[in-house]
């Protein structure tokens, strides 16, 4: 379930659009960010070779690919899902290590590839999902269930996708440029590891493209 795509107001008059979030809250996927887990003040400024860089920086704020990133606390499970926000710390975790980001077990993996649940987008492109960068962590099998029939998100449409391949392949986050004093926030990025501008990303996602993708049908996989 791609918590960053519930963007439903809760106050919407639509009755085909209303969000039970009291009903959503027990399945709260591990990527989500609460409501406690506000991010801290911070100072940024520029390094030369390195781009931006916190004032007070630690080990602990950069990949190890150098990769600076958001300074989100830990604390799942105080205050309320936040279920247009995802963590970045535990999206992270769950990209790298291929966790379901429903429930954090182990994403499923068949001789087809690993399992992800996806807005279905087949009219967007020939291929479609073939060679797409995706912030969005597997899933395991039995959260393909939950998170399709309870993911206001999906309700216009999911699919599940088989993946053989779906290398690490750079960040999402807020893109910076030289200022007089202090870095200038632009845009929200998707900037590739080998791009010379990630120095210059404060990252909140980790990407992986998909390649040798095979769809199946959620109503199928979850028949099986």
């Amino acid at each position: 379930m791609s918590t960053k795509e519930i963007e439903m107001s809760k106050g919407s008059s639509n009755q085909d659009t209303r969000v039970n979030y009291a009903a959503l809250t027990p399945h709260t996927p591990y990527i989500t960010s609460w409501s406690e887990e506000r991010d801290p003040a911070y100072r940024l400024v520029e390094r030369r070779g390195l781009g931006i860089a916190y004032l007070d920086e630690t080990l602990h704020d950069r990949d190890d690919k150098g990769v600076l990133w958001y300074r989100t606390p830990f604390r799942p499970g105080h205050g309320e899902p936040v279920f247009g926000k995802v963590h970045p710390f535990r999206q992270r975790r769950a990209m790298r290590r291929l966790l379901c980001q429903v429930c954090a077990g182990p994403a499923d993996q068949t001789s087809e590839g690993i399992l992800w649940l996806l807005k279905d987008h087949r009219e967007d492109w020939p291929g479609w999902p073939e060679n797409m960068a995706v912030t969005e962590p597997p899933v395991c099998l039995p959260c393909v269930r939950i998170a399709s029939r309870l993911c206001p998100a999906l309700r216009k449409g999911a699919v599940t996708i088989r993946v053989r391949q779906a290398p690490v392949s750079g960040v999402r986050g807020t893109l910076y440029r030289r200022g007089d004093l202090v870095p200038v926030a632009m845009d929200e990025a998707t900037i590739p590891y080998d791009d010379p501008a990630i120095r210059w990303v404060r990252a909140a996602s980790l990407v992986r493209e998909l390649h040798d993708c095979t769809i199946v049908e959620v109503a199928d996989l979850c028949r099986s």
